[in-house]
């Protein structure tokens, strides 16, 4: 039985823990600082839990003794430790992190890997799962021009200015709101600045925006370079939700004081399960000879597992990372270092016990394009 370390029992985690024990294929253990987070974990899935303190090397490094594979759910912050710890012990690492600096270390640490130890940064939503579709259509044109890829986590029932609610990690949010996003324009790597590139669309009647924010490109930059005009990443949101982010984050310099921006957050925008998790990519180029665009568009719904209503950002992100988990445990992945989201094909991640979560059958399937965009 393939034996797994998970660090972190919040929100993500505890969806983690529950989709890989109700296989019985995995003999898992699960750690965080806070005992009430293990208590609840236990609870809920019978996983064994422990106290760890993923910024203790001590206590981090003992931990993973024994483990094949450890699986992150922490704050991005502890992920090169958890990392260097996974090297040392000879376990195979996956984490959820949108944070690119983050991931380059990830990478570099990677190249000390032994063989059949693997290392795969950003296994989420987006990134994660954004670039598996993306790259799923790239393979069918013969070259491409563009590749759009926009995504976002949205209360099925907004309310207020922000027309949002909290639905993952306040630190990745402010992290995608501050951070420069990665982009290809005009064939060169360029940083763009977060919260502008505005657009519109229309997806199964419902408007949203669009708009610059960093990490959901994960190593796509890289994969592509040389080989597409445009390549962007967008989050998507209800209209309206930009400008008060850009008077709070901006105007007011409030990325520059993080930590009272996620005060404010916490304290002011509620957090919900009721939510509507939209992934939209848009590829264009050249197909024996024409120029045409293909697209792919899902809505995931929050939903009942078991006798618990879980968000569909817990299930997309827990399932994207438990999709290649069992993908690497059954030898579907390469063997050693680090892998990329876009070697991953999306029909082995649909087929999947957890990629499932995103098919046609568990999600709403569209096709669209983007019909504005401002300057």
């Amino acid at each position: 039985m393939h034996r797994v370390l998970l660090l972190g029992a919040g929100k993500i985690g505890r969806m983690i823990a529950r989709f890989l024990m109700d296989t019985g294929d995995y003999e898992l253990l699960v750690g965080d600082i806070s005992d009430e987070a293990l208590q609840r974990v236990a609870k809920l899935t019978r996983a064994a839990t422990r106290p760890i303190n993923a910024a203790n090397p001590t206590d981090l490094n003992a931990s993973l003794q024994g483990a094949d594979s450890v699986i992150s759910a922490l704050s991005f912050q502890y992920n090169p430790a958890v990392a260097e710890a996974a090297i040392a012990a000879g376990a195979s690492y996956f984490d959820l992190t949108e944070d690119v600096a983050t991931t380059d270390k990830v990478g570099a640490i990677s190249r000390q890997a032994a063989d059949g130890q693997v290392f795969m940064p950003q296994c989420g939503l987006a990134p994660g799962f954004i670039s598996i579709a993306a790259n799923h259509l790239i393979k069918w044109f013969d070259r491409i021009d563009t590749v759009r890829m926009r995504v976002g986590a949205l209360p099925q029932f907004p309310t207020g200015e922000l027309k949002y609610n909290l639905t993952w990690s306040t630190d990745g949010l402010i992290n995608e709101y501050g951070n420069p996003c990665e982009a290809i324009h005009e064939g060169r790597l360029v940083d763009l600045l977060p919260l502008e590139g505005l657009e519109h669309f229309s997806l199964d009647g419902v408007r949203y925006e669009a708009f610059n924010t960093s990490g959901g490109l994960g190593t796509l930059c890289d994969s592509l370079a040389g080989k597409v005009r445009e390549l962007n990443y967008k989050t998507v949101r209800y209209l309206g939700h930009r400008d008060p982010m850009k008077l709070l984050v901006e105007e007011l310099r409030l990325n520059e004081h993080r930590d009272q921006l996620k005060e404010i957050l916490e304290r002011a925008v509620p957090i919900t399960f009721q939510d509507v998790v939209v992934t939209f990519c848009t590829v264009t180029g050249w197909r024996r000879g024409l120029l045409v665009q293909k697209s792919d568009a899902r809505k995931i719904y929050h939903q009942m597992i078991g006798d618990e209503q879980w968000s569909a950002i817990q299930i997309t992100t827990a399932a994207g990372i438990c999709a290649v988990l069992d993908l690497h445990v059954a030898g579907r992945l390469p063997r050693r270092g680090l892998v990329r989201q876009e070697q991953v094909d999306l029909g082995e991640f649909l087929s999947n016990r957890f990629g499932m979560y995103y098919d046609s059958r568990m999600s709403t399937q569209f096709s669209s394009s983007v019909i504005g965009e401002e300057a």
